[in-house]
């Protein structure tokens, strides 16, 4: 249930007003206002490119603005840096944490502060105590003595938020939290963000994921192309209109699959068994198929693509393209053979930050450009801007460094790499994962588009409604297995999730006196 917006009465914490910054070739906030009370969860929404973690970073210090005003509880304030707005009790959580991996928990919680009883001689006593105290005042249970790299993506977020809040912080930024947690995991941080609230903090939740902000938050702001776009009280609005001011017009379909003719089989995998796991996995995906993998968090999905593209090592079983079989013992192999693969983590895997957009959408085809070793940079660049133009990538250029783009225009920069190389099989690991609503609807048309000029598409996702919502045939994985298999319009969410647990189904009786499953 929805809290009722402490906003409406309540003087804010934090008033952002008139905020400015400009960047090289773009104006990210135009004049933007902004305000957040203490005991309130107010959202930032909006798209990729919107604004939104550029507004944050400025109230965090950790840019600078152009123009504008900060006032905290009714004070102006200025703001230098991280420094600067933690001592005005200012913390901001990002979706990538800055951790000390090779450190303890209780040591990340003080970092720059340890408690010592005499010079250089740390107090690990009174350390783990006053950590212990952080943990139990937040309800958080985490490993004090475990080092960071050892905890999940989950523990380190908590971590994070124990880490702002130790030092008695009274507004909270958090970057998309949630991208990379299982539903439990996003139960528990909901919980202790609640928790929070009824303590009087002031938290900003920045989030493409909608469902979320109508369970969690109080008040929406949204962001339009660096302006301020509305905002609204989260108990009086709709996700249809949450979208509307998101992307300045109506999403007719959020999921626009349209059907595409199937051909040949062009991926066919027969007993592979991925090294370390115990169990053996036959598919097969045709020409025009979506073909969609489902299941929890660890059920092998990922694993399994990276054996077939030679990522890892493979103990046993036979990958055929086109009816032969075919050996593929590392990526480049697998290009070779007409397979791409689009990584879960576009920024360690998928792109090549510090290379231009046109640079990475070429990187997986430059034998096409090149002549006796010398690259045709007149041909790359006209295919670099036919792909840009296809894919509407939001950028100053085609030099500009692809780190510098948004979330959305970043994924499309590397799916437009496949396209370029023209790959027969296209693997997608949770393509729109961190990217906004309007990025995901261009990202389906281009999977319908794919799949109508024939390719083979295998889309993996944790979010239910897109697998069901793009796919011609749905396989749910549990323990590194096959275990379900449906065909378009034969599932629920529902359905997906009780073959992804391994829960047995209960009939219900309904009050007209039918069994319901």
């Amino acid at each position: 249930m929805t809290a009722t917006a402490p906003s409406a009465t309540a003087a804010p914490t934090v008033e952002m007003l008139g905020i400015q910054r400009h960047f090289p070739g773009v104006q990210a906030l135009k004049g933007v206002d902004f305000t957040v009370a203490a005991g309130e969860i107010h959202a930032l929404l909006g798209e990729n490119g919107a604004g939104k973690s550029t507004l944050m970073k400025i109230l965090a210090g950790a840019e600078r603005k152009d123009d504008g005003r900060i006032l905290l509880d009714g004070k102006e304030v200025r703001i230098a840096s991280p420094t600067d707005a933690l001592s005005h009790g200012i913390a901001i959580v990002y979706q990538e944490t800055s951790l000390a991996p090779h450190l303890s928990v209780a040591e990340n919680l003080f970092i720059g502060r340890l408690p010592t009883r005499g010079p250089g001689i740390v107090d690990w006593r009174r350390l783990h105590r006053d950590a212990s105290e952080v943990l139990q005042r937040l309800k958080i249970q985490l490993p004090l003595r475990a080092r960071v790299s050892e905890l999940t993506i989950a523990q380190q977020q908590m971590t994070e938020i124990a880490k702002a809040l130790s030092q008695q912080v009274k507004v909270l930024a958090l970057d998309e939290p949630t991208s990379a947690l299982t539903e439990t995991e996003v139960a528990e941080l909901f919980r202790v963000l609640r928790d929070l609230r009824s303590q009087g903090v002031a938290i900003v939740y920045i989030s493409h994921t909608i469902e979320e902000i109508l369970e969690l938050c109080d008040r929406v702001t949204v962001l339009r192309d660096g302006e301020f776009a509305g905002e609204r009280e989260v108990a009086r609005t709709t996700a249809d209109e949450l979208v509307r001011l998101m992307v300045g017009r109506p999403l007719v379909e959020m999921f626009p699959k349209e059907p595409a003719p199937l051909g040949d089989e062009l991926l066919r995998v027969e007993k592979l068994k991925v090294q370390g796991k115990r169990t053996e996995v036959s598919f097969s995906v045709r020409a025009g198929e979506v073909l969609g993998f489902a299941g929890l968090l660890g059920a092998g999905r990922t694993a399994l693509m990276h054996a077939i593209i030679g990522a890892i090592p493979v103990e046993s079983g036979t990958i055929y393209r086109r009816g032969r079989p075919v050996r593929i013992r590392n990526p480049q192999a697998a290009i070779n053979h007409s397979i791409g693969y689009l990584s879960d983590d576009r920024r360690r895997s998928g792109l090549a930050g510090l290379l231009s957009v046109a640079n990475n959408l070429t990187l997986a085809s430059l034998p096409q450009f090149s002549r006796a070793g010398i690259l045709k940079r007149g041909e790359e660049r006209r295919s670099a801007e036919g792909i840009v133009r296809a894919l509407r990538i939001v950028t100053p250029s085609l030099d500009q460094r692809v780190a510098m783009l948004s979330g959305g225009n970043q994924q499309k920069t590397v799916l437009g790499k496949w396209v370029t190389a023209g790959v027969e099989v296209l693997i997608l690991d949770e393509p729109t994962r961190g990217i906004d609503v309007g990025a995901k609807v261009e990202i389906y048309r281009l999977i319908n588009r794919l799949a109508k000029q024939g390719k083979a598409v295998i889309l993996l996702s944790s979010y239910l409604p897109e697998v069901l919502g793009m796919s011609d045939r749905i396989l749910v994985m549990r323990r590194g297995a096959i275990v379900a298999e449906f065909m378009r319009g034969e599932a629920t969410q529902e359905d997906l999730m009780f073959a992804a647990t391994g829960q047995e189904r209960t009939s219900v009786q309904t009050p007209g006196g039918s069994s319901s499953r």
